[in-house]
């Protein structure tokens, strides 16, 4: 049989119409079937994922780490006055600063957690560092030629870091305790204390914790307000 012959013939064989309808019908059915095994596979996974796991991951947490799941908050005289994961901006000789923030328009913003991304060649951020370091060094009292800890004029990643370099706030000891009129010994032994080790004992250099540190020297000279921000 020719080509030509076999679409003659190929012309003439039609399918029945009972085999066509029944083929249609197989069609919605399986298409419905789909449908509703799709519609029921997503409310099941909706309800697991979105319902029942969040709370299990909720109530584990709030069993077994109440403290860090509610924010890791410092609370002082029944009051909340900060986290202990995010930095504070303080004001003041009586206080040790943090590192410069680029968070929010005025720094340890925690809905603008950012850093400035500005590049290591960027004058700009030449200048900043230039300016901090001078102003380093003029409230602390420090000669012109004392090098500054790097992040006591540069920002962190996260613009949020409580920390500071243990280094840093022994350069800020005196004129915390001249201010406070407290010896300097007094007030490096409050930076001791509240100086962490490293995470997991190697990742990262001990470093001071900022807020703790000022709550600290706060309760001691018996002050109610630990931040004082405006004075």
């Amino acid at each position: 049989m020719n080509a030509r012959t076999w679409l003659k013939e190929a012309k003439l064989v039609s399918i029945p119409a009972t085999v066509a309808k029944e083929t249609r019908g197989w069609s919605l059915v399986t298409l419905l079937h789909e449908a509703r095994v799709s519609i029921l596979a997503t409310l099941a996974l909706g309800v697991l994922l979105c319902g029942i796991y969040p709370l299990v991951v909720w109530g584990v947490a709030q069993g077994v780490f109440p403290r860090q799941a509610n924010g890791s908050l410092i609370v002082q005289n029944g009051r909340v006055v900060g986290s202990s994961l995010i930095g504070q901006a303080f004001k003041g000789d009586r206080y040790f600063q943090p590192r410069p923030s680029a968070a929010g328009n005025d720094g340890y913003d925690a809905t603008g957690s950012g850093g400035s991304n500005l590049g290591p060649l960027s004058q700009k951020l030449i200048d900043q560092v230039r300016e901090r370091t001078d102003a380093y060094r003029s409230e602390n009292n420090l000669p012109p030629d004392r090098e500054v800890p790097a992040d006591a004029v540069t920002a962190s990643g996260s613009g949020l870091d409580p920390h500071i370099s243990t280094r840093n706030a022994e350069l800020q000891a005196a004129r915390v305790a001249r201010a406070r009129g407290m010896a300097d010994d007094e007030v490096k032994k409050y930076i001791r204390q509240y100086t962490e080790s490293p995470q997991l004992g190697f990742l990262g250099e001990p470093r001071v914790h900022v807020l703790k540190l000022n709550l600290s020297l706060d309760a001691q000279q018996g002050e109610s307000d630990a931040r004082r921000q405006g004075s």
